[in-house]
């Protein structure tokens, strides 16, 4: 069970953030096809570049163009897709973001989310504003 894309809210991305959102969804979508341990290990190997870590609105702007991709795919754009999308999308313009997959245990039931992070934690997330704060428990960072 993954959660629905959250609406798009903040600043809006750019032309060439839309475009490389496209790309990096794109990418997700025939990357999420294969094997999941051949993914994350496509996904550590560009974290072996040189990139930079985001501004935390970059980092947004960065999910919000992922998330837009998927809006117009006709198959499955879910949490999955989206993050790794904007993993993929932030790398192409040089920016790191990590790629998190997840689970939350309470309350009933268990749901699994996936999400990409800055340093500063949870990026484009509206769970990040709960009062008793990041409510998942992370598996798998890459």
């Amino acid at each position: 069970m993954s959660l629905p894309v959250a609406p798009a809210v903040g600043p809006q991305p750019s032309l060439p953030q839309l475009l490389c959102g496209s790309f990096g969804f794109l990418t997700a979508v025939l990357l999420l096809r294969l094997p999941l341990h051949r993914t994350t290990a496509l996904v550590r190997l560009l974290h072996r570049l040189p990139l930079r870590e985001p501004a935390q609105p970059r980092a947004a702007r960065m999910v919000q163009a992922a998330r837009a991709a998927g809006v117009w795919w006709p198959g499955r754009a879910a949490c999955l897709e989206t993050s790794l999308a904007a993993s993929l999308a932030a790398a192409a313009q040089g920016y790191r973001l990590s790629w998190c997959l997840g689970v939350r245990f309470l309350p009933p039931p268990r749901v699994h989310h996936a999400w990409v992070e800055t340093a500063s934690g949870p990026t484009g997330e509206p769970e990040t504003a709960l009062p008793h704060g990041w409510p998942y428990a992370t598996a798998l960072r890459v």
